[in-house]
Order: structure tokens, then C-alpha cells, then sequence
């Protein structure tokens, strides 16, 4: 009896009868070669059947549906038959394919090999990973990934509000399938020709109305981690990693200067800190224990405090504020420099912008314009507040700033 021939599809396939004895076969419509047998107990089984040159018909099981889906069957088909049209073993490719990668594999070798040494987003990496890639791409063997897989889940997540998160996953899937091209693991990359998003830049900063309200928030927020945290970021425009991860070694209070040694940019960035920022920080020195290396000192891994998102909601829903990430404060004090007078130069330095076109004005600039720039910036946000101040604590004779978890 003549093998029936079918258009491979998932639906087409689910719906295969079982024959009431033996083994029925069907020939997939686009491969030629590539067959399921389904059995009586209705296992359905892709194999590859060809005849060889002077010989019998050669069959190589390739595994069951649907646990092997119809294009990784497709995919190693073709591999199987290339292989035999060549004349050589098609065992030995099926065993090839059986131990290759997962892409779990490459990206956990991607992240030990290259992102750890030459990246200071690693752990941006790895939470994007598990967040969007390792439940729809983790268990795959990384050949049959295909450009259809990764555009969809662009779009997936496009589609749920994000789209330069999209982006992101997208250029960290195409940096990972690079880095094994050059490594000799596999030869192509699924994700070239992909649609990016447009993106725009964004510009959000606190405006002139919205100072007091936030003001007022940030200084009736109970937990003096989270509010000095805010404070400090604000005043001195710094990225949030570095604000978390500031140590006590780093800043000089008699001079007024916080040294960050090492930056997203791969550069130390001096900071002079405005008045208000120094009042925070001598205030919090006296009732921090002097052992903590950290400002904001933590109890996970890090020794240092980690999520701030929590304080930065309720900040947000007391001030009735929306749209504002904790990013855009160091936003607030570039663009109330511009408010105020300062230069494009003066306003780069403070907040350690790397451009060629301004690299070598930085290089000239001394700290104090960009001092009295982020000085008079701070004044004029504060007095655009109703000349509310930051909320200092009062030293009790027994507490201690929260160390907040992480």
C-alpha cells in the first residue's frame, strides 16, 4: 500500500488515527524522505527512509512527536539525508545532534566565558535570560531555533507593553548565538534581518510641579535607607548601580567629592557633591556603625542594598506622580542644570556621558563650574519645591538606618 503523503503540521499530525493493528506511515509533503509511523497504541515516530546507491533503503529513527517538534524533524532529516547523498554514516549525525547544545547550554557558557569578563551588564544578562528566554528557548538544541521562534517572541513581548525590552532580548539572543559562531558551535544566527523597534528617546524628569509633592513623599518616607537613597540620587545624578554600591572608602566629606572608581562607561568619575547631598551623608556617618563599608549597607550576598523599587512606589503613589523611573532622577539633575544656565559640557562631566565629540572639553574641565552647576541645580529644584529640604534624621541613642534586605 502506497504511503500516504501530507502536509507536516501540528494539527495534521495530532489528528492521525491510530490503525487498529501495526503501524501506518505518512511522507511529509516538504521533505522529501521524512516520514511518521504511527502505531497502534498511537506513538507517532519521524524516521527518515532512503534508499542508498546499489543497496536496500536505509531508515534512521529520528524521534517522536511531539516531543520532537516538525521542524527540528524537518532540520535533521535534511541533515541525514545530506549525509547519505554524500555517502556517509547517518548515525554518526544523529549521534552529532544528540549532543548539541541546548541553548541553555550556550547562554550558561556565554555568561561564564564572555559576559563575566568583558561586560558590566552580566547580570543584566542573566536576569533577561530567565525572565524572557528560558522558558521558551532553554531547552531547545540551539540548530533548530529558527528566525520565525525569536521574531515571535519579539513580538510577544513588543506586544506586552515593552518594546525596548524587546530590543534588549533580541541584541543579548543575537550577542550570545555570535559569541558561538565564534566559538565553532553552530554557523549561523537566527536573529540577523529582525525588525527592531523604533525607539524613543526618553525624557521624563520631574517638572516644576511635580517638586513639592515629591518632596513632601520622600521626606515622610519612614525608612531612612530608602529615603537617603532617593535623596542622594537626585543630588548628585548618579547611576543607580553605583548609588547602591557606593562605599564610605570612596567619598570624601571634607572635600566634598564622592570618587567612583569604576563606572557603566569603564571610567572613575569624580562627583563634587552638592550641600545637600553632604548634610545626608554626615548625618548618616554618625549612625551608621563604622565597621559597614557600605552607605546603604544590605543582608544579602552583596553586603550592600539592592532593590529600592518598593520605597520608590510608595514615594510615588504619596506624591500621585506616575511615569517616573528611578533612572529619570538622574535625569532631573542634567536637566535642571540646562534649566539653569549650565553648558552641554559642564552638565556631560557631572554625569560622566561619554561622547567623542566632548571627550576632550571634559578632559580640561576642573570640578568647580561643574560643582557650582549642580549646586545652583539643587537650589533651584529645592526652591521650585516650596524650599522643602531633605528630611535629616535625628540621631536617637539607639537606632540605626534599616539595612534593607539584599
Amino acid at each position: 500500500m502506497p504511503t500516504s503523503v501530507i502536509n507536516f503540521t501540528k494539527a495534521n499530525l495530532e489528528t492521525l488515527p491510530s490503525p487498529a493493528s501495526g503501524r501506518t506511515e505518512y511522507q511529509d509533503a516538504k521533505t522529501p524522505g521524512l516520514k511518521i509511523r504511527v502505531s497502534r497504541n498511537n506513538v507517532k515516530t519521524f524516521c527518515v527512509l532512503k534508499r542508498v546507491k546499489g543497496g536496500s533503503p536505509l531508515r534512521t529513527t529520528l524521534g517522536r512527536f511531539p516531543e520532537m517538534t516538525i521542524e527540528q524533524a524537518r532540520r535533521q532529516a535534511a541533515a541525514v539525508l545530506s549525509e547519505i547523498a554524500e555517502g556517509g554514516n547517518p548515525a554518526e549525525v544523529k549521534r552529532a545532534l544528540k549532543s548539541e547544545l541546548t541553548f541553555s547550554e550556550l547562554f550558561k557558557s556565554y555568561l561564564e566565558r564572555y559576559a563575566r569578563v568583558h561586560k558590566k551588564t552580566a547580570d543584566e544578562d542573566e536576569q533577561r535570560y530567565n525572565q524572557y528566554l528560558a522558558t521558551p528557548l532553554g531547552k531547545k538544541k540551539i540548530s533548530s531555533i529558527t528566525k520565525d521562534e525569536i521574531a515571535k517572541l519579539h513580538e510577544k513581548i513588543t506586544s506586552a507593553g515593552h518594546p525596548t525590552v524587546a530590543n534588549r532580548v533580541l541584541a543579548l539572543l543575537s550577542t550570545v548565538f555570535n559569541r558561538g559562531i565564534e566559538w565553532s558551535i553552530l554557523s549561523n544566527n537566527p536573529c540577523e534581518k529582525i525588525r527592531r523597534n523604533k525607539e524613543v528617546s526618553r525624557d521624563r524628569f520631574l517638572q516644576s510641579e511635580e517638586l513639592q509633592r515629591f518632596f513632601t513623599a520622600l521626606n515622610a518616607e519612614s525608612n531612612s535607607t530608602m529615603r537617603d537613597f532617593f535623596w542622594l540620587s537626585l543630588l548628585t545624578g548618579a547611576r543607580r548601580a553605583n548609588m547602591l554600591s557606593m562605599e564610605w572608602a570612596e567619598i570624601s566629606l571634607s572635600e566634598g567629592v564622592w570618587r567612583i572608581p569604576d563606572t557603566k562607561n569603564g571610567t572613575p568619575q569624580n562627583i563634587p557633591l552638592p550641600r545637600q547631598a553632604i548634610d545626608i551623608l554626615k548625618t548618616r556617618r554618625k549612625l551608621i556603625d563604622k565597621k559597614e563599608i557600605f552607605v546603604f549597607p544590605g543582608t544579602g550576598e552583596s553586603g550592600h542594598f539592592v532593590e529600592p523599587k518598593k520605597g520608590w512606589k510608595r514615594i510615588l503613589d504619596e506624591a500621585k506622580i506616575t511615569n517616573l523611573r528611578i533612572h529619570d532622577l538622574r535625569r532631573t539633575m542634567g536637566s535642571w542644570q540646562a534649566k539653569t544656565g549650565s553648558s552641554l559640557s559642564i552638565i556631560g562631566k557631572s554625569l560622566n556621558h561619554k561622547s567623542v565629540q566632548t571627550t576632550a572639553i571634559y578632559a580640561r574641565l576642573d570640578l568647580d563650574p561643574v560643582r557650582d552647576s549642580m549646586n545652583t541645580a539643587a537650589d533651584a529644584m529645592i526652591k521650585a519645591g516650596t524650599a522643602k529640604k531633605p528630611k535629616l534624621a535625628a540621631k536617637p541613642k539607639s537606632a540605626k538606618p534599616e539595612k534593607v534586605g539584599g
